[in-house]
């Protein structure tokens, strides 16, 4: 079975940084894409970014600039560096990824930017 773990999460104020980071039960190249979403309360998940296989990345315009997504091939990890978080940045965020078994998803982890 093919999992993907979080962790990274927390309490920061705005401005702050935090890195969530996700770990896959099989090679990260098991997956034609990695990426991170969110859903904050009320509001639909939505896609944040994402790292394909040739190591191509996608951002949701209100994160350029201040994440950044990446991977440690040989940790089998995916991470998201969020710099200069603002409250509307409050969510829970899951790791995602589209694997020959299907899109699998985290179990997701909190964020809180307070201001």
């Amino acid at each position: 079975q093919v999992q993907l773990v979080e962790s990274g999460g927390g309490l920061v104020q705005a401005g702050e940084s935090l890195r969530l980071s996700c770990v896959t039960s099989r090679s990260i190249f098991t997956f034609t894409v990695v990426a991170w979403y969110r859903q904050a309360p009320g509001k639909e998940r939505e896609f944040v970014a994402g790292i394909y296989t040739g190591g191509q990345t996608k951002y949701q315009d209100s994160v350029k600039g201040r994440f950044t997504i990446s991977r440690d091939n040989n940790k089998n990890t995916m991470y998201l560096q969020m710099n200069s978080l603002k409250p509307e940045d409050t969510a829970v965020y899951y790791c995602n990824g589209v694997s020959p078994w299907g899109t699998i998803w985290g179990q997701g982890t909190q964020v809180t930017v307070s201001s």
